[in-house]
């Protein structure tokens, strides 16, 4: 997906990236390379979710992984995933859903929660706004309800995109089709501005104002009003 409002635009592509920077000091220009990612082996990764080890223990808490989209990888992610298990952490996804099928079952058994992301249920929007149609999303969330996963629904609330009335019915609709309970609202921010300017990325959202207080309430206590379990932020 490429969400035009994406925090993570360093997370998009499969590989390493490096952009060339220019700056001026003193009427002098200084040329430097900024990277953005790195490649590493699973037991590499393992080490790094291991130095946590005493916060996973004292909180009951987990490991998570995110991105990006991380079935993008889900070769490497079945690895960590099954390395966490060994450990006896808790295992988490953060998924736009958008991925085969089989990506999906590869990592189904090793992963305790699913946290999906649901933005847009009218596909031309989704398509308008994400630039992929949204059926690869669903379909993968639908097989994880039927298999009894435990699943919460990850909401960005984007001023003037995602906060319709028809869309907000439409996914607690969906939600109850599928005996979907939890959903984390997500307010959008436009921390990320600076990080495009870096990489050298347009900014979409240019102008867009983050959602107030009364907004943010109202988004929660209409989905509360479907019988759901609201949460904001997470």
């Amino acid at each position: 997906m490429r969400c035009q409002w994406c925090h993570n635009p360093e997370s998009q592509e499969v590989g390493v990236e490096q952009v060339f920077v220019q700056r001026t000091l003193d009427g002098k220009t200084y040329e430097s390379v900024l990277t953005f990612g790195r490649w590493q082996l699973s037991k590499d990764v393992m080490k790094e979710i291991e130095k946590d080890e005493l916060f996973y223990r004292e909180s009951s808490g987990g490991v998570t992984f995110s991105g990006g989209e991380p079935l993008m990888q889900a070769d490497a992610l079945e690895e960590l995933l099954v390395l966490s298990k060994e450990k006896g952490y808790h295992t988490a996804i953060d998924t736009s859903g958008y991925a085969e099928p089989a990506a999906v079952k590869k990592v189904m058994e090793t992963t305790d929660l699913w946290l999906f992301d649901l933005k847009l249920i009218d596909d031309l929007k989704h398509i308008e706004f994400t630039g992929v149609s949204n059926d690869l999303a669903l379909n993968n969330l639908e097989t994880l309800a039927r298999a009894g996963k435990k699943i919460t629904i990850r909401f960005p609330l984007i001023p003037g995109i995602t906060d319709d009335n028809d869309n907000l019915k439409s996914i607690a609709l969906l939600m109850k089709k599928l005996a979907l309970t939890r959903i984390d609202v997500l307010p959008y921010h436009s921390i990320a501005k600076d990080k495009y300017k870096r990489m050298g990325k347009m900014f979409l959202m240019e102008g867009l104002k983050d959602p107030d207080e009364g907004k943010i309430n109202e988004v929660k206590d209409f989905f509360i009003g479907q019988g759901l379990d609201v949460g904001i932020g997470g």
